[in-house]
């Protein structure tokens, strides 16, 4: 096993190196056309258009949504799956570095179908591009519609992030992080409905949709207080009224409720929805609740994250397995987490001290060569785990026990 390894290994860093070029320049495209989440029609495009010319037989607007796409390769044997983000952040662009994310799954998918190939041993291998990882929750969707139905090995994917964001002394030489958590969100938007007056000639004839929004969120600010340290509640006013002297009739806002598992999350959540409906109630509006797909927390198994550390290693990459601070973010991959054994780990993207997600410094940072370089770095190491999970039966038995027994590794 560890001589034919050695060629798997050789087989992964050709072609990622063969394809470098190509990768570049699709990495650059979908950085420079920002789309948000369903709207990634140009990144779609791109990224299919270049599987295509490669070879590969790609089916578009997969599982009842535009901008998903599916391509696999081979036959019998395990199946795994890498999963590609592509959509940016509305006005910032790509500062989660969505276009590494895209690259880095693309990647490892042309690695370890060429190293699959080179085997002649049986296994399948799938590239599944998942939109709206930001807002929508497209991989909640991608569930639903049964993407993830079939006897997955191993789901597969990773994120780039800052150094600072994981590692307690940034100097230590570490590249990157197998075991990344993240925690459980609730998302939603609330409508107030009111109804309209002249703010100055007529105010007690008009019911104010805008004072409902205010007092509900003064309520949660309240509610601040007596949150748990890893808890957050987040809202922004999307719809506000349209001129002062006019008493607003609608308005609209949206949240995240986080906390580190589900049952928490929910438990806060309903804390949540009491404040608001008394802000609805204090005004007398009407409270109309718009839901979108809920995040799990982001879990982490055990053997994928060993077998990852393991094979970053033979690449010269020093991967930390499991994190030193926690990270208080969410994605719809803790959705995948929960009903296959999944891989969610990360990459550190060079920056400036004080760069974050979710900027456009970082955005900046995720179009360098820099980061390009650590992307693929990455992309090697979740070819070899795959190739791990395809060819090993026992990694393949220990990480489905992981999974099944182990979840809260």
């Amino acid at each position: 096993m560890a001589e034919s390894m050695t060629g798997v290994r050789s087989a992964i860093r050709e072609t990622i190196d063969r394809f470098n070029p190509d990768l570049k320049k699709v990495s650059h495209e979908i950085h420079s056309h920002p789309e948000t989440a369903f709207q990634e029609v140009y990144a779609h495009d791109t990224i299919t258009k270049f599987l295509e010319n490669s070879g590969f037989t790609v089916n578009r607007s997969t599982y009842g949504l535009e901008t998903s796409f599916e391509t696999e390769v081979g036959s019998g044997g395990r199946l795994v799956v890498f999963c590609a983000e592509y959509d940016a952040l509305p006005q910032i662009g790509h500062g989660c570095g969505h276009n590494l994310i895209a690259i880095s799954s693309i990647g490892a998918f042309l690695a370890a179908v060429e190293a699959l190939k080179a085997s002649g041993s049986p296994g399948r291998v799938r590239l599944l591009g998942t939109p709206a990882e930001e807002a929508g929750g497209g991989k909640a969707r991608l569930i639903e519609a049964g993407a993830f139905s079939d006897d997955i090995a191993a789901a597969i994917m990773a994120h780039p992030v800052c150094a600072r964001q994981i590692l307690n002394d940034t100097s230590s030489g570490y590249t990157g992080l197998a075991a990344l958590k993240f925690i459980a969100t609730h998302m939603f938007k609330t409508e107030f409905r009111g109804k309209s007056a002249h703010a100055a000639g007529e105010p007690w004839n008009g019911v104010n949709a805008f004072d409902a929004a205010v007092a509900a969120y003064n309520n949660v600010a309240l509610l601040r207080q007596h949150i748990e340290p890893e808890d957050r509640i987040h809202a922004v006013m999307e719809v506000g009224g349209t001129v002062a002297n006019v008493i607003p009739d609608y308005t609209r806002m949206s949240w995240m409720i986080r906390s580190p598992t589900i049952t928490r999350s929910t438990k806060l959540l309903e804390r949540v929805k009491r404040c608001i409906a008394s802000g609805a109630l204090a005004h007398g509006c009407e409270l109309n609740y718009l839901e979108t797909p809920t995040y799990l927390n982001l879990t982490s198994n055990k053997t994928l994250c060993e077998v990852y550390v393991d094979e970053m290693a033979t690449f010269d990459q020093k991967v930390l397995l499991q994190q030193q601070k926690p990270m208080n973010a969410s994605t719809d991959m803790g959705n995948v987490a929960h009903v296959v054994p999944s891989f969610h780990g990360a990459f550190i993207v060079p920056t400036a001290p004080d760069v974050a997600l979710h900027s456009k410094d970082f955005a900046q940072a995720a179009s360098t060569d820099e980061a390009h370089q650590v992307a693929l770095d990455c992309a090697r190491g979740m070819a070899m785990m795959a190739m791990r999970v395809l060819l090993d039966e026992k990694v393949a038995e220990r990480a489905r026990w992981d999974f099944e027994n182990n979840h809260g590794w």
